[in-house]
């Protein structure tokens, strides 16, 4: 096996060239990424090539170091978004990347390193399969797109259209109407809410490839996403609605108007993100024809550690996600920001 060498200092040029050469990257893996995250929350990018003994690059792996008192310490690649993890070309490239991950962990002090992995692991390394993400295979025209959905989806997008829900598409211009109703809703969820810088950072980073969805009642947005594109993926990583409003069927609107977009561009699927089979979430992406493709969250442990459990589900988080309901909106947009950089 070919010898690597590992670099932290790869320019983004380099690293950019080798992520568009890769058909298994993900939007996450760009560099632009690195500068969303630190700036966004204060927390350090350590950016890992592997390259061969003519200087090429064969691997990058992105991670980026989180610490506090409350969820410990640790790296992730990528956190706050669905994916990241390694990517290469070669068996050494991954291996060497593995092995200088494990090494920057040790000199952290950290208790973990997570990989977000995308329908791909790591042969021998331990793995979360607790999620999944809900992808649909779009058609070639909105028309034929319509005609796959069943009667009681395409009679909730029409409820929507005749109670006078319009959508608009915007970007920077509707960022307020958008972090309004988010932050409303994961108020609702018990959820602490990112702070609005981390959606303005993503949008000026990627003016080109990011859009704004926003459903609106009588000049009023009830439900809002943010788009995202990627080769011939579009997704929605972040969209919420007003709870009042759901027997208008805003969100159904809201999707649909997003699923036009990605047919109009082209696109060949629609991701809807992560959810965990059977819940809420899960069926709502299954109704509109969207299919599981399974995610692998693969960690490098100390040995007999047990795997992390950052999961809301997890019962020491259960008074805290209970109060944090009772709270006003306003008094979550000023403490929440502080609190969800630290959670991956």
């Amino acid at each position: 096996m070919q010898d690597h060498t590992v670099t932290f200092e790869l320019d983004q040029s380099r690293w950019d060239a080798f992520v568009e050469g890769s058909a298994e990257a993900t939007p996450y893996h760009r560099y632009s990424w690195r500068r969303v995250i630190e700036e966004s929350f204060g927390h350090r990018g350590h950016y890992l090539a592997a390259l061969d003994g003519a200087g090429a690059v064969r691997g990058i792996l992105p991670l980026v170091h989180m610490r506090s008192a409350l969820f410990g310490n640790f790296l992730v690649s990528v956190p706050f978004v669905n994916y990241g993890g390694l990517l290469c070309n070669s068996d050494g490239a991954g291996a060497a990347l593995v092995a200088a991950a494990e090494r920057l962990r040790s000199s952290l002090g950290a208790g973990h390193v997570e990989m977000r992995h995308l329908a791909f692991k790591v042969g021998g390394l331990p793995a979360r399969t607790h999620k999944v993400t809900m992808v649909l295979p779009l058609q070639p025209d909105a028309q034929s797109q319509w005609d796959s959905f069943n009667a009681k989806l395409r009679n909730q997008i029409r409820k929507a259209e005749k109670s006078g829900l319009t959508c608009t598409i915007g970007h920077l211009d509707l960022l307020d109407d958008f972090y309004d109703v988010f932050a409303r809703n994961m108020r609702d969820l018990g959820t602490p809410v990112y702070g609005k810088e981390f959606f303005r950072n993503v949008l000026r980073a990627f003016p080109e490839h990011s859009k704004i969805f926003a459903v609106m009642n009588d000049g009023r947005t009830i439900a809002a996403g943010i788009v995202s594109w990627y080769r011939r993926t579009t997704e929605m990583p972040w969209a919420s609605s007003i709870r009042e409003y759901k027997p208008l069927c805003p969100n159904n609107l809201l999707y649909w108007e997003a699923i036009r977009f990605a047919i109009d561009k082209g696109c060949a699927s629609f991701d809807f993100g992560r959810s965990t089979p059977e819940e809420g979430t899960f069926n709502f992406k299954k109704q509109w024809g969207a299919q599981p493709v399974q995610l692998y969250w693969q960690y490098l442990l100390p040995e007999g550690e047990p795997l992390p459990e950052l999961s809301p589900k997890n019962p020491k988080f259960e008074a805290a996600i209970a109060l944090w309901k009772r709270l006003p909106v306003g008094m979550t947009r000023i403490l929440g920001p502080a609190i969800v950089r630290n959670i991956p």
